[in-house]
């Protein structure tokens, strides 16, 4: 989800400039519908949604002009995969609280990638994190809500604050759990708060620290969503596309 779409006309297909033309996703539990934006007469760009499963999807390009029926222009298949970037983002919601897999994940860290692949993961992952449907008692500390904060223990923010992972690292603080993380030592007696300062990530200190801290920039950023019971639309501000998807 969230990567731009190209769709190509062809000549019969360019019509006059009062057309508006959608796509529609439908797979087998969720249906997607977007609208596009020209830009030429030839070309249509939109943003493509974030799905539920991995499956081949069926693409209508429908056409709507005011006063006339919406006609379906052509058809397409569409294939959601799975990449790393889910992958990686499952296997941490499913480790939250396991201290044996997230000790693995420190692991990662030794080997100190640049700053631009840096940067490239924290978008990907944190992406994919907000695909994710997490279960409503999913927590950053884990299932475990029994455990106190004096007990030290690796947790998720541990591993996000440590690589320098800004956006994931505001994307748990929004969870259940994410603002408790904060306070919790681990092994070596470190905090998020605490590593951010150790490691002299500046930016990643003010948003842990700062009331009014904003989230930071990134592709996300750019949409807004508003959930209304089987339903939601979402605001591309970048592309000013709209998408509603709604439970088939």
């Amino acid at each position: 989800g969230d990567s731009v779409i190209t769709v190509q006309l062809t000549e019969e297909d360019k019509v006059e400039d009062d057309v508006v033309f959608y796509l529609v996703f439908t797979g087998s539990t969720v249906q997607h519908c977007t609208s596009t934006r020209k830009i030429n007469p030839g070309s249509l760009e939109t943003i493509s949604p974030g799905h539920d499963c991995c499956e081949t999807v069926k693409v209508a390009l429908c056409a709507s002009r005011e006063g006339h029926p919406v006609l379906v222009v052509a058809e397409e298949s569409f294939q959601f995969v799975q990449d790393e970037a889910y992958d990686a983002a499952q296997f941490l919601a499913t480790c939250a609280g396991n201290q044996q897999a997230l000790n693995f994940t420190r692991f990662l860290d030794r080997s100190r990638p640049p700053a631009a692949d840096v940067d490239f993961l924290d978008e990907k992952v944190a992406l994919a994190f907000r695909h994710l449907k997490l279960p409503a008692e999913w927590n950053v500390l884990g299932a475990d809500q029994s455990l106190t904060e004096n007990i030290p223990r690796e947790t998720l923010m541990h591993f996000a604050v440590r690589l320098g992972l800004l956006r994931l690292t505001w994307f748990l603080l929004q969870q259940p759990g994410g603002r408790g993380a904060l306070s919790i030592h681990n092994n070596e007696g470190a905090t998020p708060v605490s590593l951010a300062l150790e490691r002299g990530y500046q930016k990643l200190h003010q948003l842990l620290t700062e009331e009014g801290a904003r989230e930071p920039d990134s592709w996300s950023t750019l949409s807004h969503t508003v959930h209304s019971g089987d339903y939601s639309v979402k605001h591309h501000r970048g592309l000013d596309v709209y998408l509603l998807t709604a439970e088939a």
